[in-house]
């Protein structure tokens, strides 16, 4: 047990060394080449306090002593040490403590460090098996041994899960009782020909019923409502077509949510639910959604229409904006968050194509559509979260959401607002450190106040991020 511990916890120390080669520091848009020369003797002493602490760690493991293994797995992580086998050894030593919610949060950290760790999906699809996930469970196992077939333990916990999950429990029986074991197959015979008796009895009702509700779904036909007039977008849920709405005579803006997506009956009535609570939101500053339009085949979201064009578009043709501007945007589309989070609703898509800018100048923040319920923390979310990669926080593309990453991704749409692109894809951006080139080393008039507000927003840590849409606010409206 020891030695295999070992081996998973040495396994992705690599990537720790690999990432920590030395590498030039930007500052304000310089280059520091001093501080490389420090690093190579950092980071071996980095490795070596590594190793040390892993092997206590499975000496610990070993003890059954998972407190101490926790704390020791900890002091690396506030060390800056957080390696994939660090965030493994948490997750097993919280499962061990029959903490699944931890145990899935570090094993998600883990995989997100090195995708082809086996022992932390293993965990992962164990604690998600104790948590009654069995979806989620089977995938993760399946993808552990894909990676490693011969692994011992994630074949255990595949058995355990297919048990529970496909093979139907037998009722323990009393060994003292006096009741003949013909009796109870003598009692299932007649339940048996009972349930046959009234399927067959009921069968056209039950059948009727069926035909009705999926006549009344026919009948809602969205071309008898509505006239479609021109398709005005299209993005990974859907299109979108500008329509005309026959009873209440206006223009609206109808979504067909694309089919495949809701193939899964679980995923089609969480996007229904979701859906009717952003229904609920009524603001100035965000586009609402009217209704909710299920079909047999298809779902549709009809949408306030606005004349005017996307923040996207308006970067396409002028590049970018002047602060003055910038702000006024901002300004609407901050009340609208500030009024969305008030009401514990995470937009969790925030991009200049949700942006709409209407020909009178005010601002409407679109596709609430995807948006989701916040119900407090940064991990309090552990579906997937529908997105744009390039806009996404750290911890939404990990399947972790809360209303801190709607300012990481209001940040990102200030940053290319004035500079014209967003953070990662300009020329010197540091991959390896994530330095961003600040606004005002691209444009003079940007004042430095507005690097500092999206030097905090972009934090990679939710706690250490700016915390409130206001406080975003109060700084950008001041600068």
């Amino acid at each position: 047990m020891r030695r295999y511990l070992l081996a998973v916890l040495y396994f992705s120390t690599a990537s720790f060394c690999l990432a920590q080669q030395p590498h030039p520091v930007i500052i304000d848009g310089a280059y520091d080449k001093g501080s490389s020369m420090r690093q190579p003797y950092e980071n071996i002493a980095a490795n070596e306090e590594l190793k040390q602490t892993l092997a206590q760690i499975s000496d610990a493991f070993y003890n059954k002593d998972f407190k101490s293994v926790i704390d020791m797995a900890q002091s690396l992580l506030n060390k800056g040490l957080n390696t994939s086998s660090v965030y493994t050894a948490m997750a097993m030593a919280y499962e061990k403590q029959n903490n699944f919610d931890d145990a899935l949060y570090y094993a998600s950290q883990a995989i997100a460090k090195q995708p082809s760790n086996v022992e932390a999906y293993t965990t992962r699809a164990y604690s998600y098996y104790k948590k009654g996930d069995m979806l989620r469970a089977q995938e993760d196992i399946e993808i552990a041994l894909k990676l490693n077939p011969k692994s011992r333990r994630a074949e255990d916990v595949r058995a355990e899960i297919m048990t529970d999950s496909l093979v139907p429990k037998k009722p323990k029986r009393n060994k003292g009782s006096s009741i003949p074991s013909w009796f109870f197959v003598y009692i299932g015979c007649v339940v048996l020909v009972m349930i046959v008796l009234m399927t067959l009895r009921y069968r056209k009702l039950m059948r009727g019923a069926i035909d009705e509700r999926g006549r009344q779904l026919k009948e809602i036909n969205i071309k008898d409502q509505y006239d479609f007039i021109r398709q005005i977008g299209e993005g990974g849920m859907g299109k979108v077509y500008e329509a005309y709405d026959n009873a209440l005579k206006r223009k609206v803006a109808v979504k067909r949510i694309r089919p495949e997506l809701l193939k899964n009956s679980y995923v089609r009535e969480q996007f229904l639910i979701e859906a009717r609570t952003v229904a609920m939101l009524h603001h100035p500053c965000i586009v609402e959604i009217y209704t909710v339009l299920e079909t047999v085949n298809s779902l549709y979201l009809v949408f306030e229409y606005v004349e005017g064009q996307t923040l996207e578009t308006r970067l396409d043709i002028d590049g970018y904006l002047e602060l003055n501007q910038v702000r006024d945007i901002f300004g609407y589309v901050c009340k609208g968050l500030i009024y969305a989070h008030h009401n514990n609703i995470v937009h969790c898509d925030l991009k200049p194509g949700n942006i709409m800018i209407s020909d009178s100048g005010t601002a409407k923040i679109m596709d609430f559509g995807v948006a989701r319920k916040a119900v407090g923390g940064d991990k309090s979310d552990l579906r997937t979260v529908a997105g744009t990669p390039a806009y996404m926080s750290p911890e939404q593309q990990k399947g972790f959401t809360s209303k801190q990453s709607d300012i990481y991704s209001l940040a990102v749409c200030l940053y290319e607002s004035l500079v014209g692109s967003i953070p990662w894809t300009v020329s010197g951006f540091d991959v390896v450190s994530k330095k961003i080139i600040p606004p005002s080393a691209m444009s003079k008039s940007v004042p430095k106040i507005i690097d500092q507000l999206i030097i905090m927003s972009l934090n990679e840590d939710p706690a250490k991020r700016i915390q409130t849409v206001e406080e975003f606010w109060d700084i950008l409206k001041t600068a």
